[in-house]
């Protein structure tokens, strides 16, 4: 899924302000952002009323966390692609998210260098983990990129 507009629209969904500052500040130049909420459940809501090409999601946040937003997107044929920016270092957390049919995983603490090297990706239907995990060839993301390559 390849996308076509010269500003991409994004939507931002994480529990603590000063990250989605931080973030808007960051992609305000080469990036529409949207909107930004601070839980899942409004995350979905948005994404339905607003339609973004990525949506930045957070794991860890009140009401509806991440991944649950991401499975209920997933199953209900959102075409956002979505992008986990979370401060979850565990493989276990990684295959939760690409499970739940994730684009990209970003560590915050590397958010600067990876964020958006990981949408531009996520636009040309690749997918993005952040090189500091060291799980590019974890099952679940090799999963996932086989995956890519059959849409392909």
């Amino acid at each position: 899924m390849k996308i076509d507009r010269e500003r991409p629209r994004i939507l931002l969904a994480d529990d603590h302000q000063a990250v989605l500052k931080t973030v808007t500040q960051l992609l305000a130049v080469d990036f529409d952002v949207v909107g930004a909420v601070e839980n899942g459940e409004l995350a979905v809501q948005a994404v339905t009323n607003l339609d973004p090409d990525i949506l930045i999601l957070d794991i860890s946040m009140p009401v509806m966390n991440g991944i649950e937003a991401s499975s209920h997107l997933n199953k209900a044929g959102s075409r956002a692609r979505v992008i986990f920016l979370t401060v979850q270092t565990q493989s276990d957390f990684v295959t939760a998210a690409f499970s739940v049919g994730a684009a990209g995983y970003v560590v915050k603490s590397c958010l600067t260098n990876d964020l958006i090297p990981a949408i531009r990706e996520a636009l040309e239907g690749r997918i993005f983990v952040s090189p500091s995990l060291g799980m590019d060839e974890m099952p679940a993301v090799r999963l996932a990129r086989e995956g890519q390559d059959q849409q392909a």
